[in-house]
Protein backbone atom coordinates (compact mmCIF):
# COMPACT_ATOMS: atom_id res chain seq x y z
CA UNK A 1 0.00 0.00 0.00
CA UNK A 2 1.23 3.50 -0.94
CA UNK A 3 0.13 6.42 0.56
CA UNK A 4 1.68 9.50 -0.52
CA UNK A 5 1.58 13.54 -0.41
CA UNK A 6 1.60 16.26 -2.46
CA UNK A 7 1.09 20.14 -2.64
CA UNK A 8 -0.28 20.48 -5.67
CA UNK A 9 -0.13 24.45 -5.74
CA UNK A 10 -3.42 24.75 -7.20
CA UNK A 11 -5.75 22.24 -7.92
CA UNK A 12 -6.91 23.68 -11.14
CA UNK A 13 -3.54 25.31 -12.24
CA UNK A 14 -1.97 21.69 -12.02
CA UNK A 15 -4.77 19.74 -13.07
CA UNK A 16 -3.26 17.34 -15.64
CA UNK A 17 -0.09 16.98 -14.12
CA UNK A 18 -1.83 15.92 -10.99
CA UNK A 19 -3.96 13.40 -13.11
CA UNK A 20 -0.82 12.26 -14.84
CA UNK A 21 1.01 11.38 -11.94
CA UNK A 22 -1.94 9.56 -9.96
CA UNK A 23 -2.50 7.29 -13.42
CA UNK A 24 1.14 7.00 -13.66
CA UNK A 25 2.11 5.64 -9.64
CA UNK A 26 -1.02 4.86 -9.06
CA UNK A 27 -0.70 5.62 -4.69
CA UNK A 28 -3.43 4.41 -2.47
CA UNK A 29 -3.78 7.49 -0.86
CA UNK A 30 -3.09 10.87 -2.15
CA UNK A 31 -3.25 13.57 0.29
CA UNK A 32 -3.39 17.08 -1.32
CA UNK A 33 -1.96 20.31 0.08
CA UNK A 34 -2.83 23.94 -1.18
CA UNK A 35 -5.53 22.67 -3.39
CA UNK A 36 -6.96 26.65 -4.05
CA UNK A 37 -10.53 26.48 -4.43
CA UNK A 38 -14.00 26.06 -2.70
CA UNK A 39 -15.46 23.41 -1.89
CA UNK A 40 -18.29 23.78 -4.85
CA UNK A 41 -15.11 23.94 -7.80
CA UNK A 42 -12.93 20.76 -6.10
CA UNK A 43 -12.74 18.65 -9.44
CA UNK A 44 -14.20 15.46 -8.23
CA UNK A 45 -15.51 13.93 -10.86
CA UNK A 46 -12.33 13.80 -12.81
CA UNK A 47 -10.38 12.09 -10.14
CA UNK A 48 -13.83 9.52 -9.88
CA UNK A 49 -12.93 9.13 -13.79
CA UNK A 50 -9.70 7.05 -13.20
CA UNK A 51 -10.85 5.21 -9.90
CA UNK A 52 -10.39 7.64 -6.74
CA UNK A 53 -12.60 9.37 -4.73
CA UNK A 54 -12.41 12.26 -2.21
CA UNK A 55 -12.74 14.11 0.46
CA UNK A 56 -11.53 17.75 0.92
CA UNK A 57 -11.70 20.75 3.19
CA UNK A 58 -11.50 24.06 0.37
CA UNK A 59 -10.70 28.04 0.51
CA UNK A 60 -11.28 30.08 -2.23
CA UNK A 61 -7.49 31.12 -3.45
CA UNK A 62 -5.07 29.63 -0.78
CA UNK A 63 -5.05 26.98 1.39
CA UNK A 64 -7.36 23.59 1.41
CA UNK A 65 -6.84 20.16 1.27
CA UNK A 66 -7.90 16.90 0.23
CA UNK A 67 -7.36 13.08 0.60
CA UNK A 68 -8.26 10.67 -2.58
CA UNK A 69 -8.58 6.86 -2.29
CA UNK A 70 -7.94 4.37 -5.04
CA UNK A 71 -11.40 2.75 -5.55
CA UNK A 72 -13.08 4.00 -1.81
CA UNK A 73 -13.91 6.90 -0.24
CA UNK A 74 -12.09 7.46 3.10
CA UNK A 75 -14.52 8.34 6.12
CA UNK A 76 -14.25 11.90 7.23
CA UNK A 77 -13.49 11.67 10.56
CA UNK A 78 -12.38 15.63 11.63
CA UNK A 79 -11.90 18.89 9.65
CA UNK A 80 -9.68 21.63 11.25
CA UNK A 81 -7.98 21.87 14.61
CA UNK A 82 -9.77 22.16 17.93
CA UNK A 83 -8.42 25.27 19.58
CA UNK A 84 -9.12 28.70 18.21
CA UNK A 85 -12.43 29.12 16.83
CA UNK A 86 -11.46 32.11 15.41
CA UNK A 87 -9.45 30.57 13.13
CA UNK A 88 -11.24 29.99 9.72
CA UNK A 89 -8.62 28.38 7.70
CA UNK A 90 -8.51 25.13 5.44
CA UNK A 91 -5.51 23.21 6.68
CA UNK A 92 -6.37 19.88 8.34
CA UNK A 93 -8.57 17.34 7.36
CA UNK A 94 -8.73 13.91 8.98
CA UNK A 95 -9.85 10.26 7.74
CA UNK A 96 -10.19 6.68 8.01
CA UNK A 97 -9.59 4.72 4.57
CA UNK A 98 -8.34 1.07 4.36
CA UNK A 99 -7.74 0.49 8.28
CA UNK A 100 -5.74 3.72 8.43
CA UNK A 101 -5.86 7.03 9.65
CA UNK A 102 -4.73 9.23 7.62
CA UNK A 103 -3.87 12.99 8.31
CA UNK A 104 -3.40 15.63 5.34
CA UNK A 105 -2.06 18.78 7.04
CA UNK A 106 -0.86 21.68 5.28
CA UNK A 107 1.24 23.46 8.21
CA UNK A 108 1.14 27.65 8.24
CA UNK A 109 4.59 29.11 7.02
CA UNK A 110 4.75 31.52 9.33
CA UNK A 111 6.66 34.13 7.51
CA UNK A 112 7.42 37.04 8.02
CA UNK A 113 9.58 36.38 10.96
CA UNK A 114 8.76 37.91 14.03
CA UNK A 115 5.38 38.60 13.87
CA UNK A 116 1.80 37.23 14.04
CA UNK A 117 2.33 35.10 11.29
CA UNK A 118 4.99 33.24 13.21
CA UNK A 119 2.96 33.17 16.27
CA UNK A 120 -0.15 31.51 14.37
CA UNK A 121 2.42 28.91 12.91
CA UNK A 122 3.41 27.88 16.25
CA UNK A 123 0.09 27.92 18.03
CA UNK A 124 -1.10 25.63 15.17
CA UNK A 125 1.66 23.56 16.01
CA UNK A 126 0.72 23.31 19.06
CA UNK A 127 -2.89 22.34 18.37
CA UNK A 128 -1.38 20.41 15.91
CA UNK A 129 0.68 18.26 18.69
CA UNK A 130 -2.51 18.22 21.02
CA UNK A 131 -4.41 16.30 18.22
CA UNK A 132 -2.06 13.84 17.45
CA UNK A 133 -1.57 12.97 21.06
CA UNK A 134 -5.32 12.08 21.05
CA UNK A 135 -4.80 10.18 17.67
CA UNK A 136 -1.94 8.32 19.44
CA UNK A 137 -3.91 6.88 22.52
CA UNK A 138 -6.43 5.12 20.49
CA UNK A 139 -2.90 3.23 19.26
CA UNK A 140 -4.29 2.91 15.93
CA UNK A 141 -1.97 3.00 12.90
CA UNK A 142 -2.22 6.29 11.39
CA UNK A 143 0.26 8.55 9.15
CA UNK A 144 0.18 12.06 9.89
CA UNK A 145 1.44 14.01 6.20
CA UNK A 146 1.59 17.11 3.82
CA UNK A 147 3.14 20.13 3.74
CA UNK A 148 4.41 20.94 7.27
CA UNK A 149 6.71 24.03 6.31
CA UNK A 150 9.54 23.05 9.09
CA UNK A 151 13.02 22.18 7.41
CA UNK A 152 13.76 20.27 10.41
CA UNK A 153 17.90 19.83 9.90
CA UNK A 154 20.48 21.77 8.35
CA UNK A 155 21.10 18.79 6.23
CA UNK A 156 17.41 18.84 4.90
CA UNK A 157 18.47 21.92 2.80
CA UNK A 158 20.77 22.96 0.44
CA UNK A 159 22.51 25.86 2.12
CA UNK A 160 21.49 26.23 5.39
CA UNK A 161 22.73 29.85 5.51
CA UNK A 162 20.24 30.66 2.27
CA UNK A 163 17.69 29.75 4.87
CA UNK A 164 18.85 31.28 7.97
CA UNK A 165 16.22 33.88 9.26
CA UNK A 166 13.19 31.83 7.26
CA UNK A 167 10.22 31.02 9.03
CA UNK A 168 10.80 27.49 8.15
CA UNK A 169 14.13 27.20 10.17
CA UNK A 170 13.65 28.98 13.44
CA UNK A 171 15.04 27.14 16.30
CA UNK A 172 11.09 27.29 17.56
CA UNK A 173 9.72 25.70 14.52
CA UNK A 174 11.99 22.87 14.86
CA UNK A 175 11.65 22.18 18.45
CA UNK A 176 7.52 22.03 17.40
CA UNK A 177 8.51 19.64 15.39
CA UNK A 178 10.74 17.83 17.39
CA UNK A 179 8.42 17.58 20.07
CA UNK A 180 6.20 15.56 17.80
CA UNK A 181 8.89 13.45 17.13
CA UNK A 182 9.25 12.69 21.22
CA UNK A 183 6.15 11.80 21.31
CA UNK A 184 6.37 8.81 19.48
CA UNK A 185 6.07 9.62 16.05
CA UNK A 186 8.54 8.30 13.00
CA UNK A 187 10.14 11.02 10.56
CA UNK A 188 9.56 7.67 7.66
CA UNK A 189 11.99 10.18 5.22
CA UNK A 190 14.38 11.15 7.67
CA UNK A 191 14.72 7.14 8.96
CA UNK A 192 15.46 5.67 5.40
CA UNK A 193 17.62 8.86 4.58
CA UNK A 194 19.86 9.64 7.65
CA UNK A 195 22.07 12.07 6.10
CA UNK A 196 19.66 14.09 4.39
CA UNK A 197 19.90 15.46 0.73
CA UNK A 198 16.43 14.52 -0.23
CA UNK A 199 13.95 17.88 -1.25
CA UNK A 200 10.87 18.00 -2.06
CA UNK A 201 10.40 21.45 -2.96
CA UNK A 202 12.48 24.02 -5.21
CA UNK A 203 11.51 27.55 -5.62
CA UNK A 204 9.94 28.95 -8.98
CA UNK A 205 12.70 31.77 -8.53
CA UNK A 206 16.36 32.01 -9.00
CA UNK A 207 16.99 29.05 -10.95
CA UNK A 208 16.28 26.91 -7.95
CA UNK A 209 15.30 23.28 -9.51
CA UNK A 210 17.59 23.85 -12.31
CA UNK A 211 20.96 24.17 -9.97
CA UNK A 212 18.79 21.70 -7.09
CA UNK A 213 18.58 24.07 -4.77
CA UNK A 214 15.82 22.63 -2.62
CA UNK A 215 14.70 21.49 0.72
CA UNK A 216 12.81 19.07 2.51
CA UNK A 217 9.27 20.45 3.89
CA UNK A 218 6.40 17.58 3.23
CA UNK A 219 6.97 14.78 5.65
CA UNK A 220 5.20 11.75 6.56
CA UNK A 221 5.09 10.89 10.13
CA UNK A 222 3.81 7.39 11.10
CA UNK A 223 2.18 5.94 14.54
CA UNK A 224 4.47 3.28 16.46
CA UNK A 225 0.98 1.00 15.20
CA UNK A 226 2.01 1.79 11.69
CA UNK A 227 5.76 2.33 11.44
CA UNK A 228 6.51 -0.95 11.85
CA UNK A 229 4.58 -1.33 8.26
CA UNK A 230 7.47 0.96 7.00
CA UNK A 231 8.70 -0.57 3.65
CA UNK A 232 9.97 2.29 1.57
CA UNK A 233 9.33 5.87 1.09
CA UNK A 234 10.71 8.16 -1.61
CA UNK A 235 10.00 11.53 -3.49
CA UNK A 236 9.20 11.42 -7.14
CA UNK A 237 11.20 13.98 -8.08
CA UNK A 238 10.70 13.68 -11.73
CA UNK A 239 7.44 15.42 -11.67
CA UNK A 240 8.99 18.79 -10.55
CA UNK A 241 10.43 18.98 -13.66
CA UNK A 242 7.30 18.61 -15.90
CA UNK A 243 5.81 21.61 -17.72
CA UNK A 244 3.49 24.13 -15.26
CA UNK A 245 4.93 21.82 -12.45
CA UNK A 246 4.68 22.90 -8.94
CA UNK A 247 7.00 23.84 -6.99
CA UNK A 248 6.81 20.48 -4.65
CA UNK A 249 7.31 17.19 -5.88
CA UNK A 250 5.18 14.21 -4.48
CA UNK A 251 6.19 12.02 -1.83
CA UNK A 252 4.97 8.73 -0.20
CA UNK A 253 5.76 5.89 2.13
CA UNK A 254 4.81 1.99 1.35
CA UNK A 255 3.26 -0.09 3.88
CA UNK A 256 3.14 -3.57 4.31
CA UNK A 257 -0.74 -4.89 4.69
Amino acid sequence: MRVASFNINGIKARLPRLLEWLEETRPSVACLQEIKTQDEGFPADEFEKIGYQAIWHGQKGFNGVAILADGERPVEIQRGLDGDPEDDHSRYLEAEVFGLRVVCIYLPNGNPQPGPKFDYKLRWMSRLRDRMRAISAEEVPAIVTGDYNVIPHDRDVWAPAAMAADALMQPKSRDAYMRLLHDGWTDALALHNPRGGLWTYWDYQAGAWQRDHGFRIDHALLSPELADRLVACGVDKSYRGREKASDHAPMWVSLKA
